[in-house]
């Protein structure tokens, strides 16, 4: 349990690089998950000091005694998870059904204190990865795995595809293969100047050579998706912020399955992406982090999952008169 945690910690706590500016959260660990490093950082510390966190009895309505009782129960459940929770959502409902006896209060006062998702907020899903195409579809791809900066907002990102994928492969321009290669003999040669030039020719023609763990390098197209049939806040606008941050934590570090439908008038793709087998789609449109964008889509799962968040209020729909993206862009671009 405690080589569990200490891995958890260090993983999710890991100090930011030069440069990498990503905001720290209220109990000083990285904003993405900041519920479930701290989860694991009081756990641990509670198997070492028996001490509950301080500040948890301004959220809860039970005795320091009781929350002891809590903690140790935690522990052991954390203990018999396999692999541990790594999401907020995952965290959440290891608390929910871990304390499922306990004082209704208490359970949320507890998600609160650590920033996770109340009960009715939790996401259900009833959509999995199609087994054959949908009509419509163009083609499909799998991506290598997102870099979380790559995600522009709620409903649109850039993600880079192997070449190495036979679609990809009869499709590369021979200048882009030719600097490929250059490149490659230049850094055998470790002509860096050399190979920087060519990268930056590389770039230039819509591709990347990326660069993975085992020093194994990848020539990758890079492609911008727009999530068809959604439309999320814009990220200047209410909920914006958390509508990127929902996605990011959805896609980073994951390769995606993306069912193309066809391109939009900023040359980025339209599809329907899955991430681990789920629909990304339905989980924005679930936690309220986007709305039904019904001019370009009519599917009424849509309507529904957007319906069943406005009910519960869950994400935008908290807000008493939220504010449809699409109106907001037009206002901007017309001045108002």
């Amino acid at each position: 349990m405690g080589n569990a945690l200490r891995l958890l910690c260090g993983q999710c706590c890991k100090p930011t690089a030069a440069g990498d500016s990503e905001s720290l959260g209220h109990h000083g660990v990285s904003a993405t998950n900041v519920g479930v490093s701290a989860l694991a950082q009081h756990l641990l510390h509670f198997e070492i000091t028996s001490q509950v966190p301080e500040g948890l009895s301004k959220h809860v309505v039970s005795s320091r005694k009781a929350q002891a009782n809590w903690y140790r129960k935690l522990v052991e459940a954390w203990r018999e998870t396999k692999p541990p929770p790594r999401t907020p959502e995952e965290a959440a409902r290891l608390i929910i059904g871990t304390l499922n006896r306990h004082q209704k209060e208490d359970v949320e006062g507890l998600l609160t204190f650590y920033g996770l998702p109340l009960p009715h907020t939790l996401v259900e899903l009833t959509s999995g990865v199609p087994t054959s195409l949908p009509a419509g579809v163009k083609y499909e791809f799998e991506t290598l795995p997102v870099d979380a900066r790559a995600v522009a907002d709620g409903d649109g990102m850039t993600v880079y595809i192997s070449t190495t994928d036979p679609r990809e492969s009869s499709c590369i321009p021979s200048d882009v293969q030719m600097a490929a290669v250059q490149r490659s003999e230049a850094r055998a040669e470790k002509n860096y100047a050399e190979v920087k030039a060519l990268h930056k020719r590389i770039i230039d023609s819509g591709y990347r050579v990326l660069n993975f763990q085992n020093n194994e390098e990848i020539l990758a197209r890079k492609c911008r998706i727009r999530l068809r049939g959604i439309d999320a806040p814009e990220n200047s606008m209410p909920y914006g912020e958390e509508a990127k941050e929902e996605l990011t934590n959805i896609v980073q570090g994951k390769c995606l399955r993306v069912l193309v439908y066809g391109e939009d008038r900023y040359g980025r793709c339209v599809g329907d992406v899955y991430c681990n087998g789920k629909f990304v789609q339905e989980l924005m449109l679930k936690k309220g982090l986007a709305w039904h964008y019904t001019d370009y889509d009519q599917r009424p799962e849509f309507a529904k999952w957007e319906k069943d968040a406005r009910a519960k209020r869950v994400g935008l729909w908290a807000l008493s008169n939220p504010e449809k993206p699409w109106q907001w862009r037009k206002d901007k671009r017309e001045g108002r």
